[in-house]
C-alpha cells in the first residue's frame, strides 16, 4: 500500500512538471550591440537568475597554450578596473548574492542569482567581470598555481587519468583532445597578454548569450541590460574554423601502469554532435546500454550476473563538434580482460538485434519523466535556455523534447547504434597494476 502511495505521488508531481514544462515560453531579443537576450518571467519566488554564455571555450586554445580559456575564465572575478577580487568578493557576499564564472570545452560562461531587490547590483558585478577585467599579474600567478595543482593532484585519481589519455587516442589533432584545464607544460607558458588578446577577442556582446529567469519583467530586464551592458562594444568575430574529428581507422591501445588494486577502464569512439538529428534516438539507445543505471545492459551483464566489475556506464557527450562515446568500467586488476570482453560484447550485442518493448519503454519513459526535474529552479532554466540558443535548438524546445523521445522507436534505436558504436575500431586505456591486468590487446 505503501508502495502505491508513493508511486501515486511520484506520477502526479511528474505530471505536474511536465504540464508546466509545456508552459516555458522564453522571449527572444537581440540587443542594440548584438548580445542575443532570452527573457523569462517567472514572478513566483522575489529571485533572477542570469546565466552567461560566451563563445570563448577551450575549442579555441592551441595546443602550446592549452589551457588559456580555461584561466581566462577563472580571472574574470578577480579584479576589474572598477573593484579589487575582495572588493567583487566582499559586494557578492553582502547582498547573498552568488556570482562565478568557468569555462567549458565549447563555451565560457558565468552564473549570476540574486534577489530581486538587489537585482542592480548583482548587474552592474556581472557586467563588470565580463566587460572589464584587468588580469592583475599578482591574480594571474596565484590561479596559475592553483591551476597547476589540480593538474598535478589529479594524476591521482585513476579515472582522469584514463580520460584524459582516451581524449587524445579518440580526438588526435582536434581541439577536444586537450583537458579543459590545460596540461602541466602549457599553463606555465600562458601570459597575461594572452589573457588580455584572449579576452579582447572572444569576450564580445555579439559573441554573447544572456539568458534572465526569474521575477523580473521584459521591460525592466530591457533597461538593466541597455543600462550595464549597452556601453560593451561589439567587434568584428574571426572564429577559427575546425574540422570535426574523423572516425577511428583501426584500434588504439594504451595501458598505464600505476600500482592500484583497481583498474580503471574506458572504451569508446567518436560520437555525435549537439544539433545531429540523431540525437534523441542515441539517447533513448545509450540509456538502454549503459546510461540507464541499474536498469542499463553493462551493469546486468557484467555486474549483476557476472559479477565483473564495480561499476559501469556508458555515456555520449555530444558538443558543438561530434564528441566521445564512452564506456567506462571500474574492476579488478585480475577481472579487467574479461570485463573488457564483456562490455565489448555489448557493444556488439546493441547493434545485432532490436531492444526488447520494456527495454524502450522504460528508456522512454525515464527520459521524458525526467525532462522537467531539469526545469524545476530559474537556475536551471536559465542555463538551459543557453544551451538552446548556442545548439539551434529552437524555443519551442520544451514542447518538442518529449515528443521527439516519444518517436524514437526500435527500429531507430538499432540504427543508430550501428551508425554510432564501432565495436571493431575504438580507443581503449587501461590504467591499472599491469603485471597483475595483463591486458589482451
Amino acid at each position: 500500500m505503501f508502495r502505491r502511495i508513493v508511486l501515486s505521488f511520484l506520477l502526479l508531481f511528474l505530471f505536474l512538471a511536465k504540464a508546466q514544462s509545456a508552459e516555458i515560453h522564453p522571449v527572444r531579443k537581440v540587443a542594440k550591440n548584438g548580445m542575443t537576450l532570452l527573457i523569462l518571467e517567472r514572478p513566483g519566488l522575489p529571485i533572477v537568475s542570469v546565466e552567461v554564455l560566451v563563445r570563448a571555450g577551450a575549442l579555441f586554445d592551441s595546443d602550446e597554450k592549452a589551457g588559456l580559456a580555461n584561466m581566462t575564465a577563472s580571472l574574470l572575478d578577480e579584479g576589474t578596473k572598477q573593484r579589487t577580487s575582495k572588493q567583487i568578493a566582499d559586494a557578492v557576499d553582502f547582498i547573498g548574492a552568488s556570482l562565478s564564472t568557468r569555462a567549458g570545452e565549447d563555451f565560457a560562461s558565468g552564473s549570476l542569482r540574486v534577489l530581486k531587490k538587489d537585482v542592480g547590483t548583482g548587474f552592474s558585478l556581472l557586467s563588470d567581470v565580463l566587460m572589464n577585467p584587468i588580469f592583475a599579474p599578482e591574480e594571474v600567478e596565484r590561479v596559475r598555481k592553483n591551476i597547476l595543482g589540480e593538474i598535478l593532484s589529479e594524476k591521482d585519481e585513476p579515472e582522469v587519468v584514463a580520460d584524459r589519455a582516451f581524449h587524445d587516442l579518440v580526438f588526435g589533432h582536434h581541439p577536444y583532445h586537450n583537458p579543459v584545464n590545460g596540461r602541466q607544460e602549457t599553463v606555465p607558458k600562458i601570459t597575461r597578454g594572452d589573457l588580455v588578446a584572449f579576452h579582447s577577442a572572444f569576450y564580445r556582446p555579439n559573441n554573447t548569450i544572456i539568458a534572465i529567469v526569474g521575477d523580473v519583467t521584459e521591460s525592466e530586464t530591457l533597461q538593466l541590460i541597455e543600462k550595464y551592458f549597452g556601453s560593451w562594444e561589439q567587434k568584428a568575430l574571426s572564429l577559427p574554423k575546425i574540422a570535426p574529428a574523423g572516425p577511428l581507422k583501426d584500434k588504439k591501445v594504451q595501458l598505464i601502469d600505476k600500482e592500484l588494486t583497481q583498474a580503471s577502464v574506458e572504451i569508446g569512439n567518436v560520437g555525435i554532435a549537439r544539433d545531429n538529428p540523431d540525437y534523441y534516438a542515441v539517447s533513448v539507445m545509450n540509456y538502454i546500454m549503459g546510461g540507464g543505471g541499474f536498469s542499463s545492459r553493462l551493469l546486468k551483464e557484467i555486474r549483476d550476473d557476472r559479477g565483473l566489475v564495480y561499476s559501469a556506464y556508458s555515456r555520449f557527450v555530444a558538443n558543438s563538434y561530434p564528441g566521445p562515446f564512452v564506456v567506462s568500467l571500474q574492476t579488478k586488476n585480475a577481472t579487467a580482460n574479461a570485463a573488457i570482453q564483456g562490455a565489448i560484447e555489448q557493444l556488439e550485442k546493441i547493434r545485432q538485434g532490436p531492444v526488447t518493448d520494456a527495454e524502450l519503454k522504460e528508456a522512454k519513459d525515464y527520459l521524458m519523466g525526467s525532462f522537467p526535474l531539469r526545469l524545476d529552479t530559474t537556475s536551471k532554466l536559465a542555463e538551459v535556455l543557453t544551451s538552446i540558443e548556442f545548439y539551434h535548438l529552437g524555443l519551442d524546445y520544451f514542447e518538442k523534447y518529449p515528443k521527439y523521445i516519444e518517436k524514437v522507436s526500435k527500429d531507430d534505436v538499432l540504427r543508430v547504434a550501428r551508425k554510432y558504436i564501432d565495436p571493431q575500431h575504438y580507443a581503449l586505456v587501461v590504467v591499472a597494476k599491469q603485471t597483475e591486468a595483463k591486458i589482451k590487446e
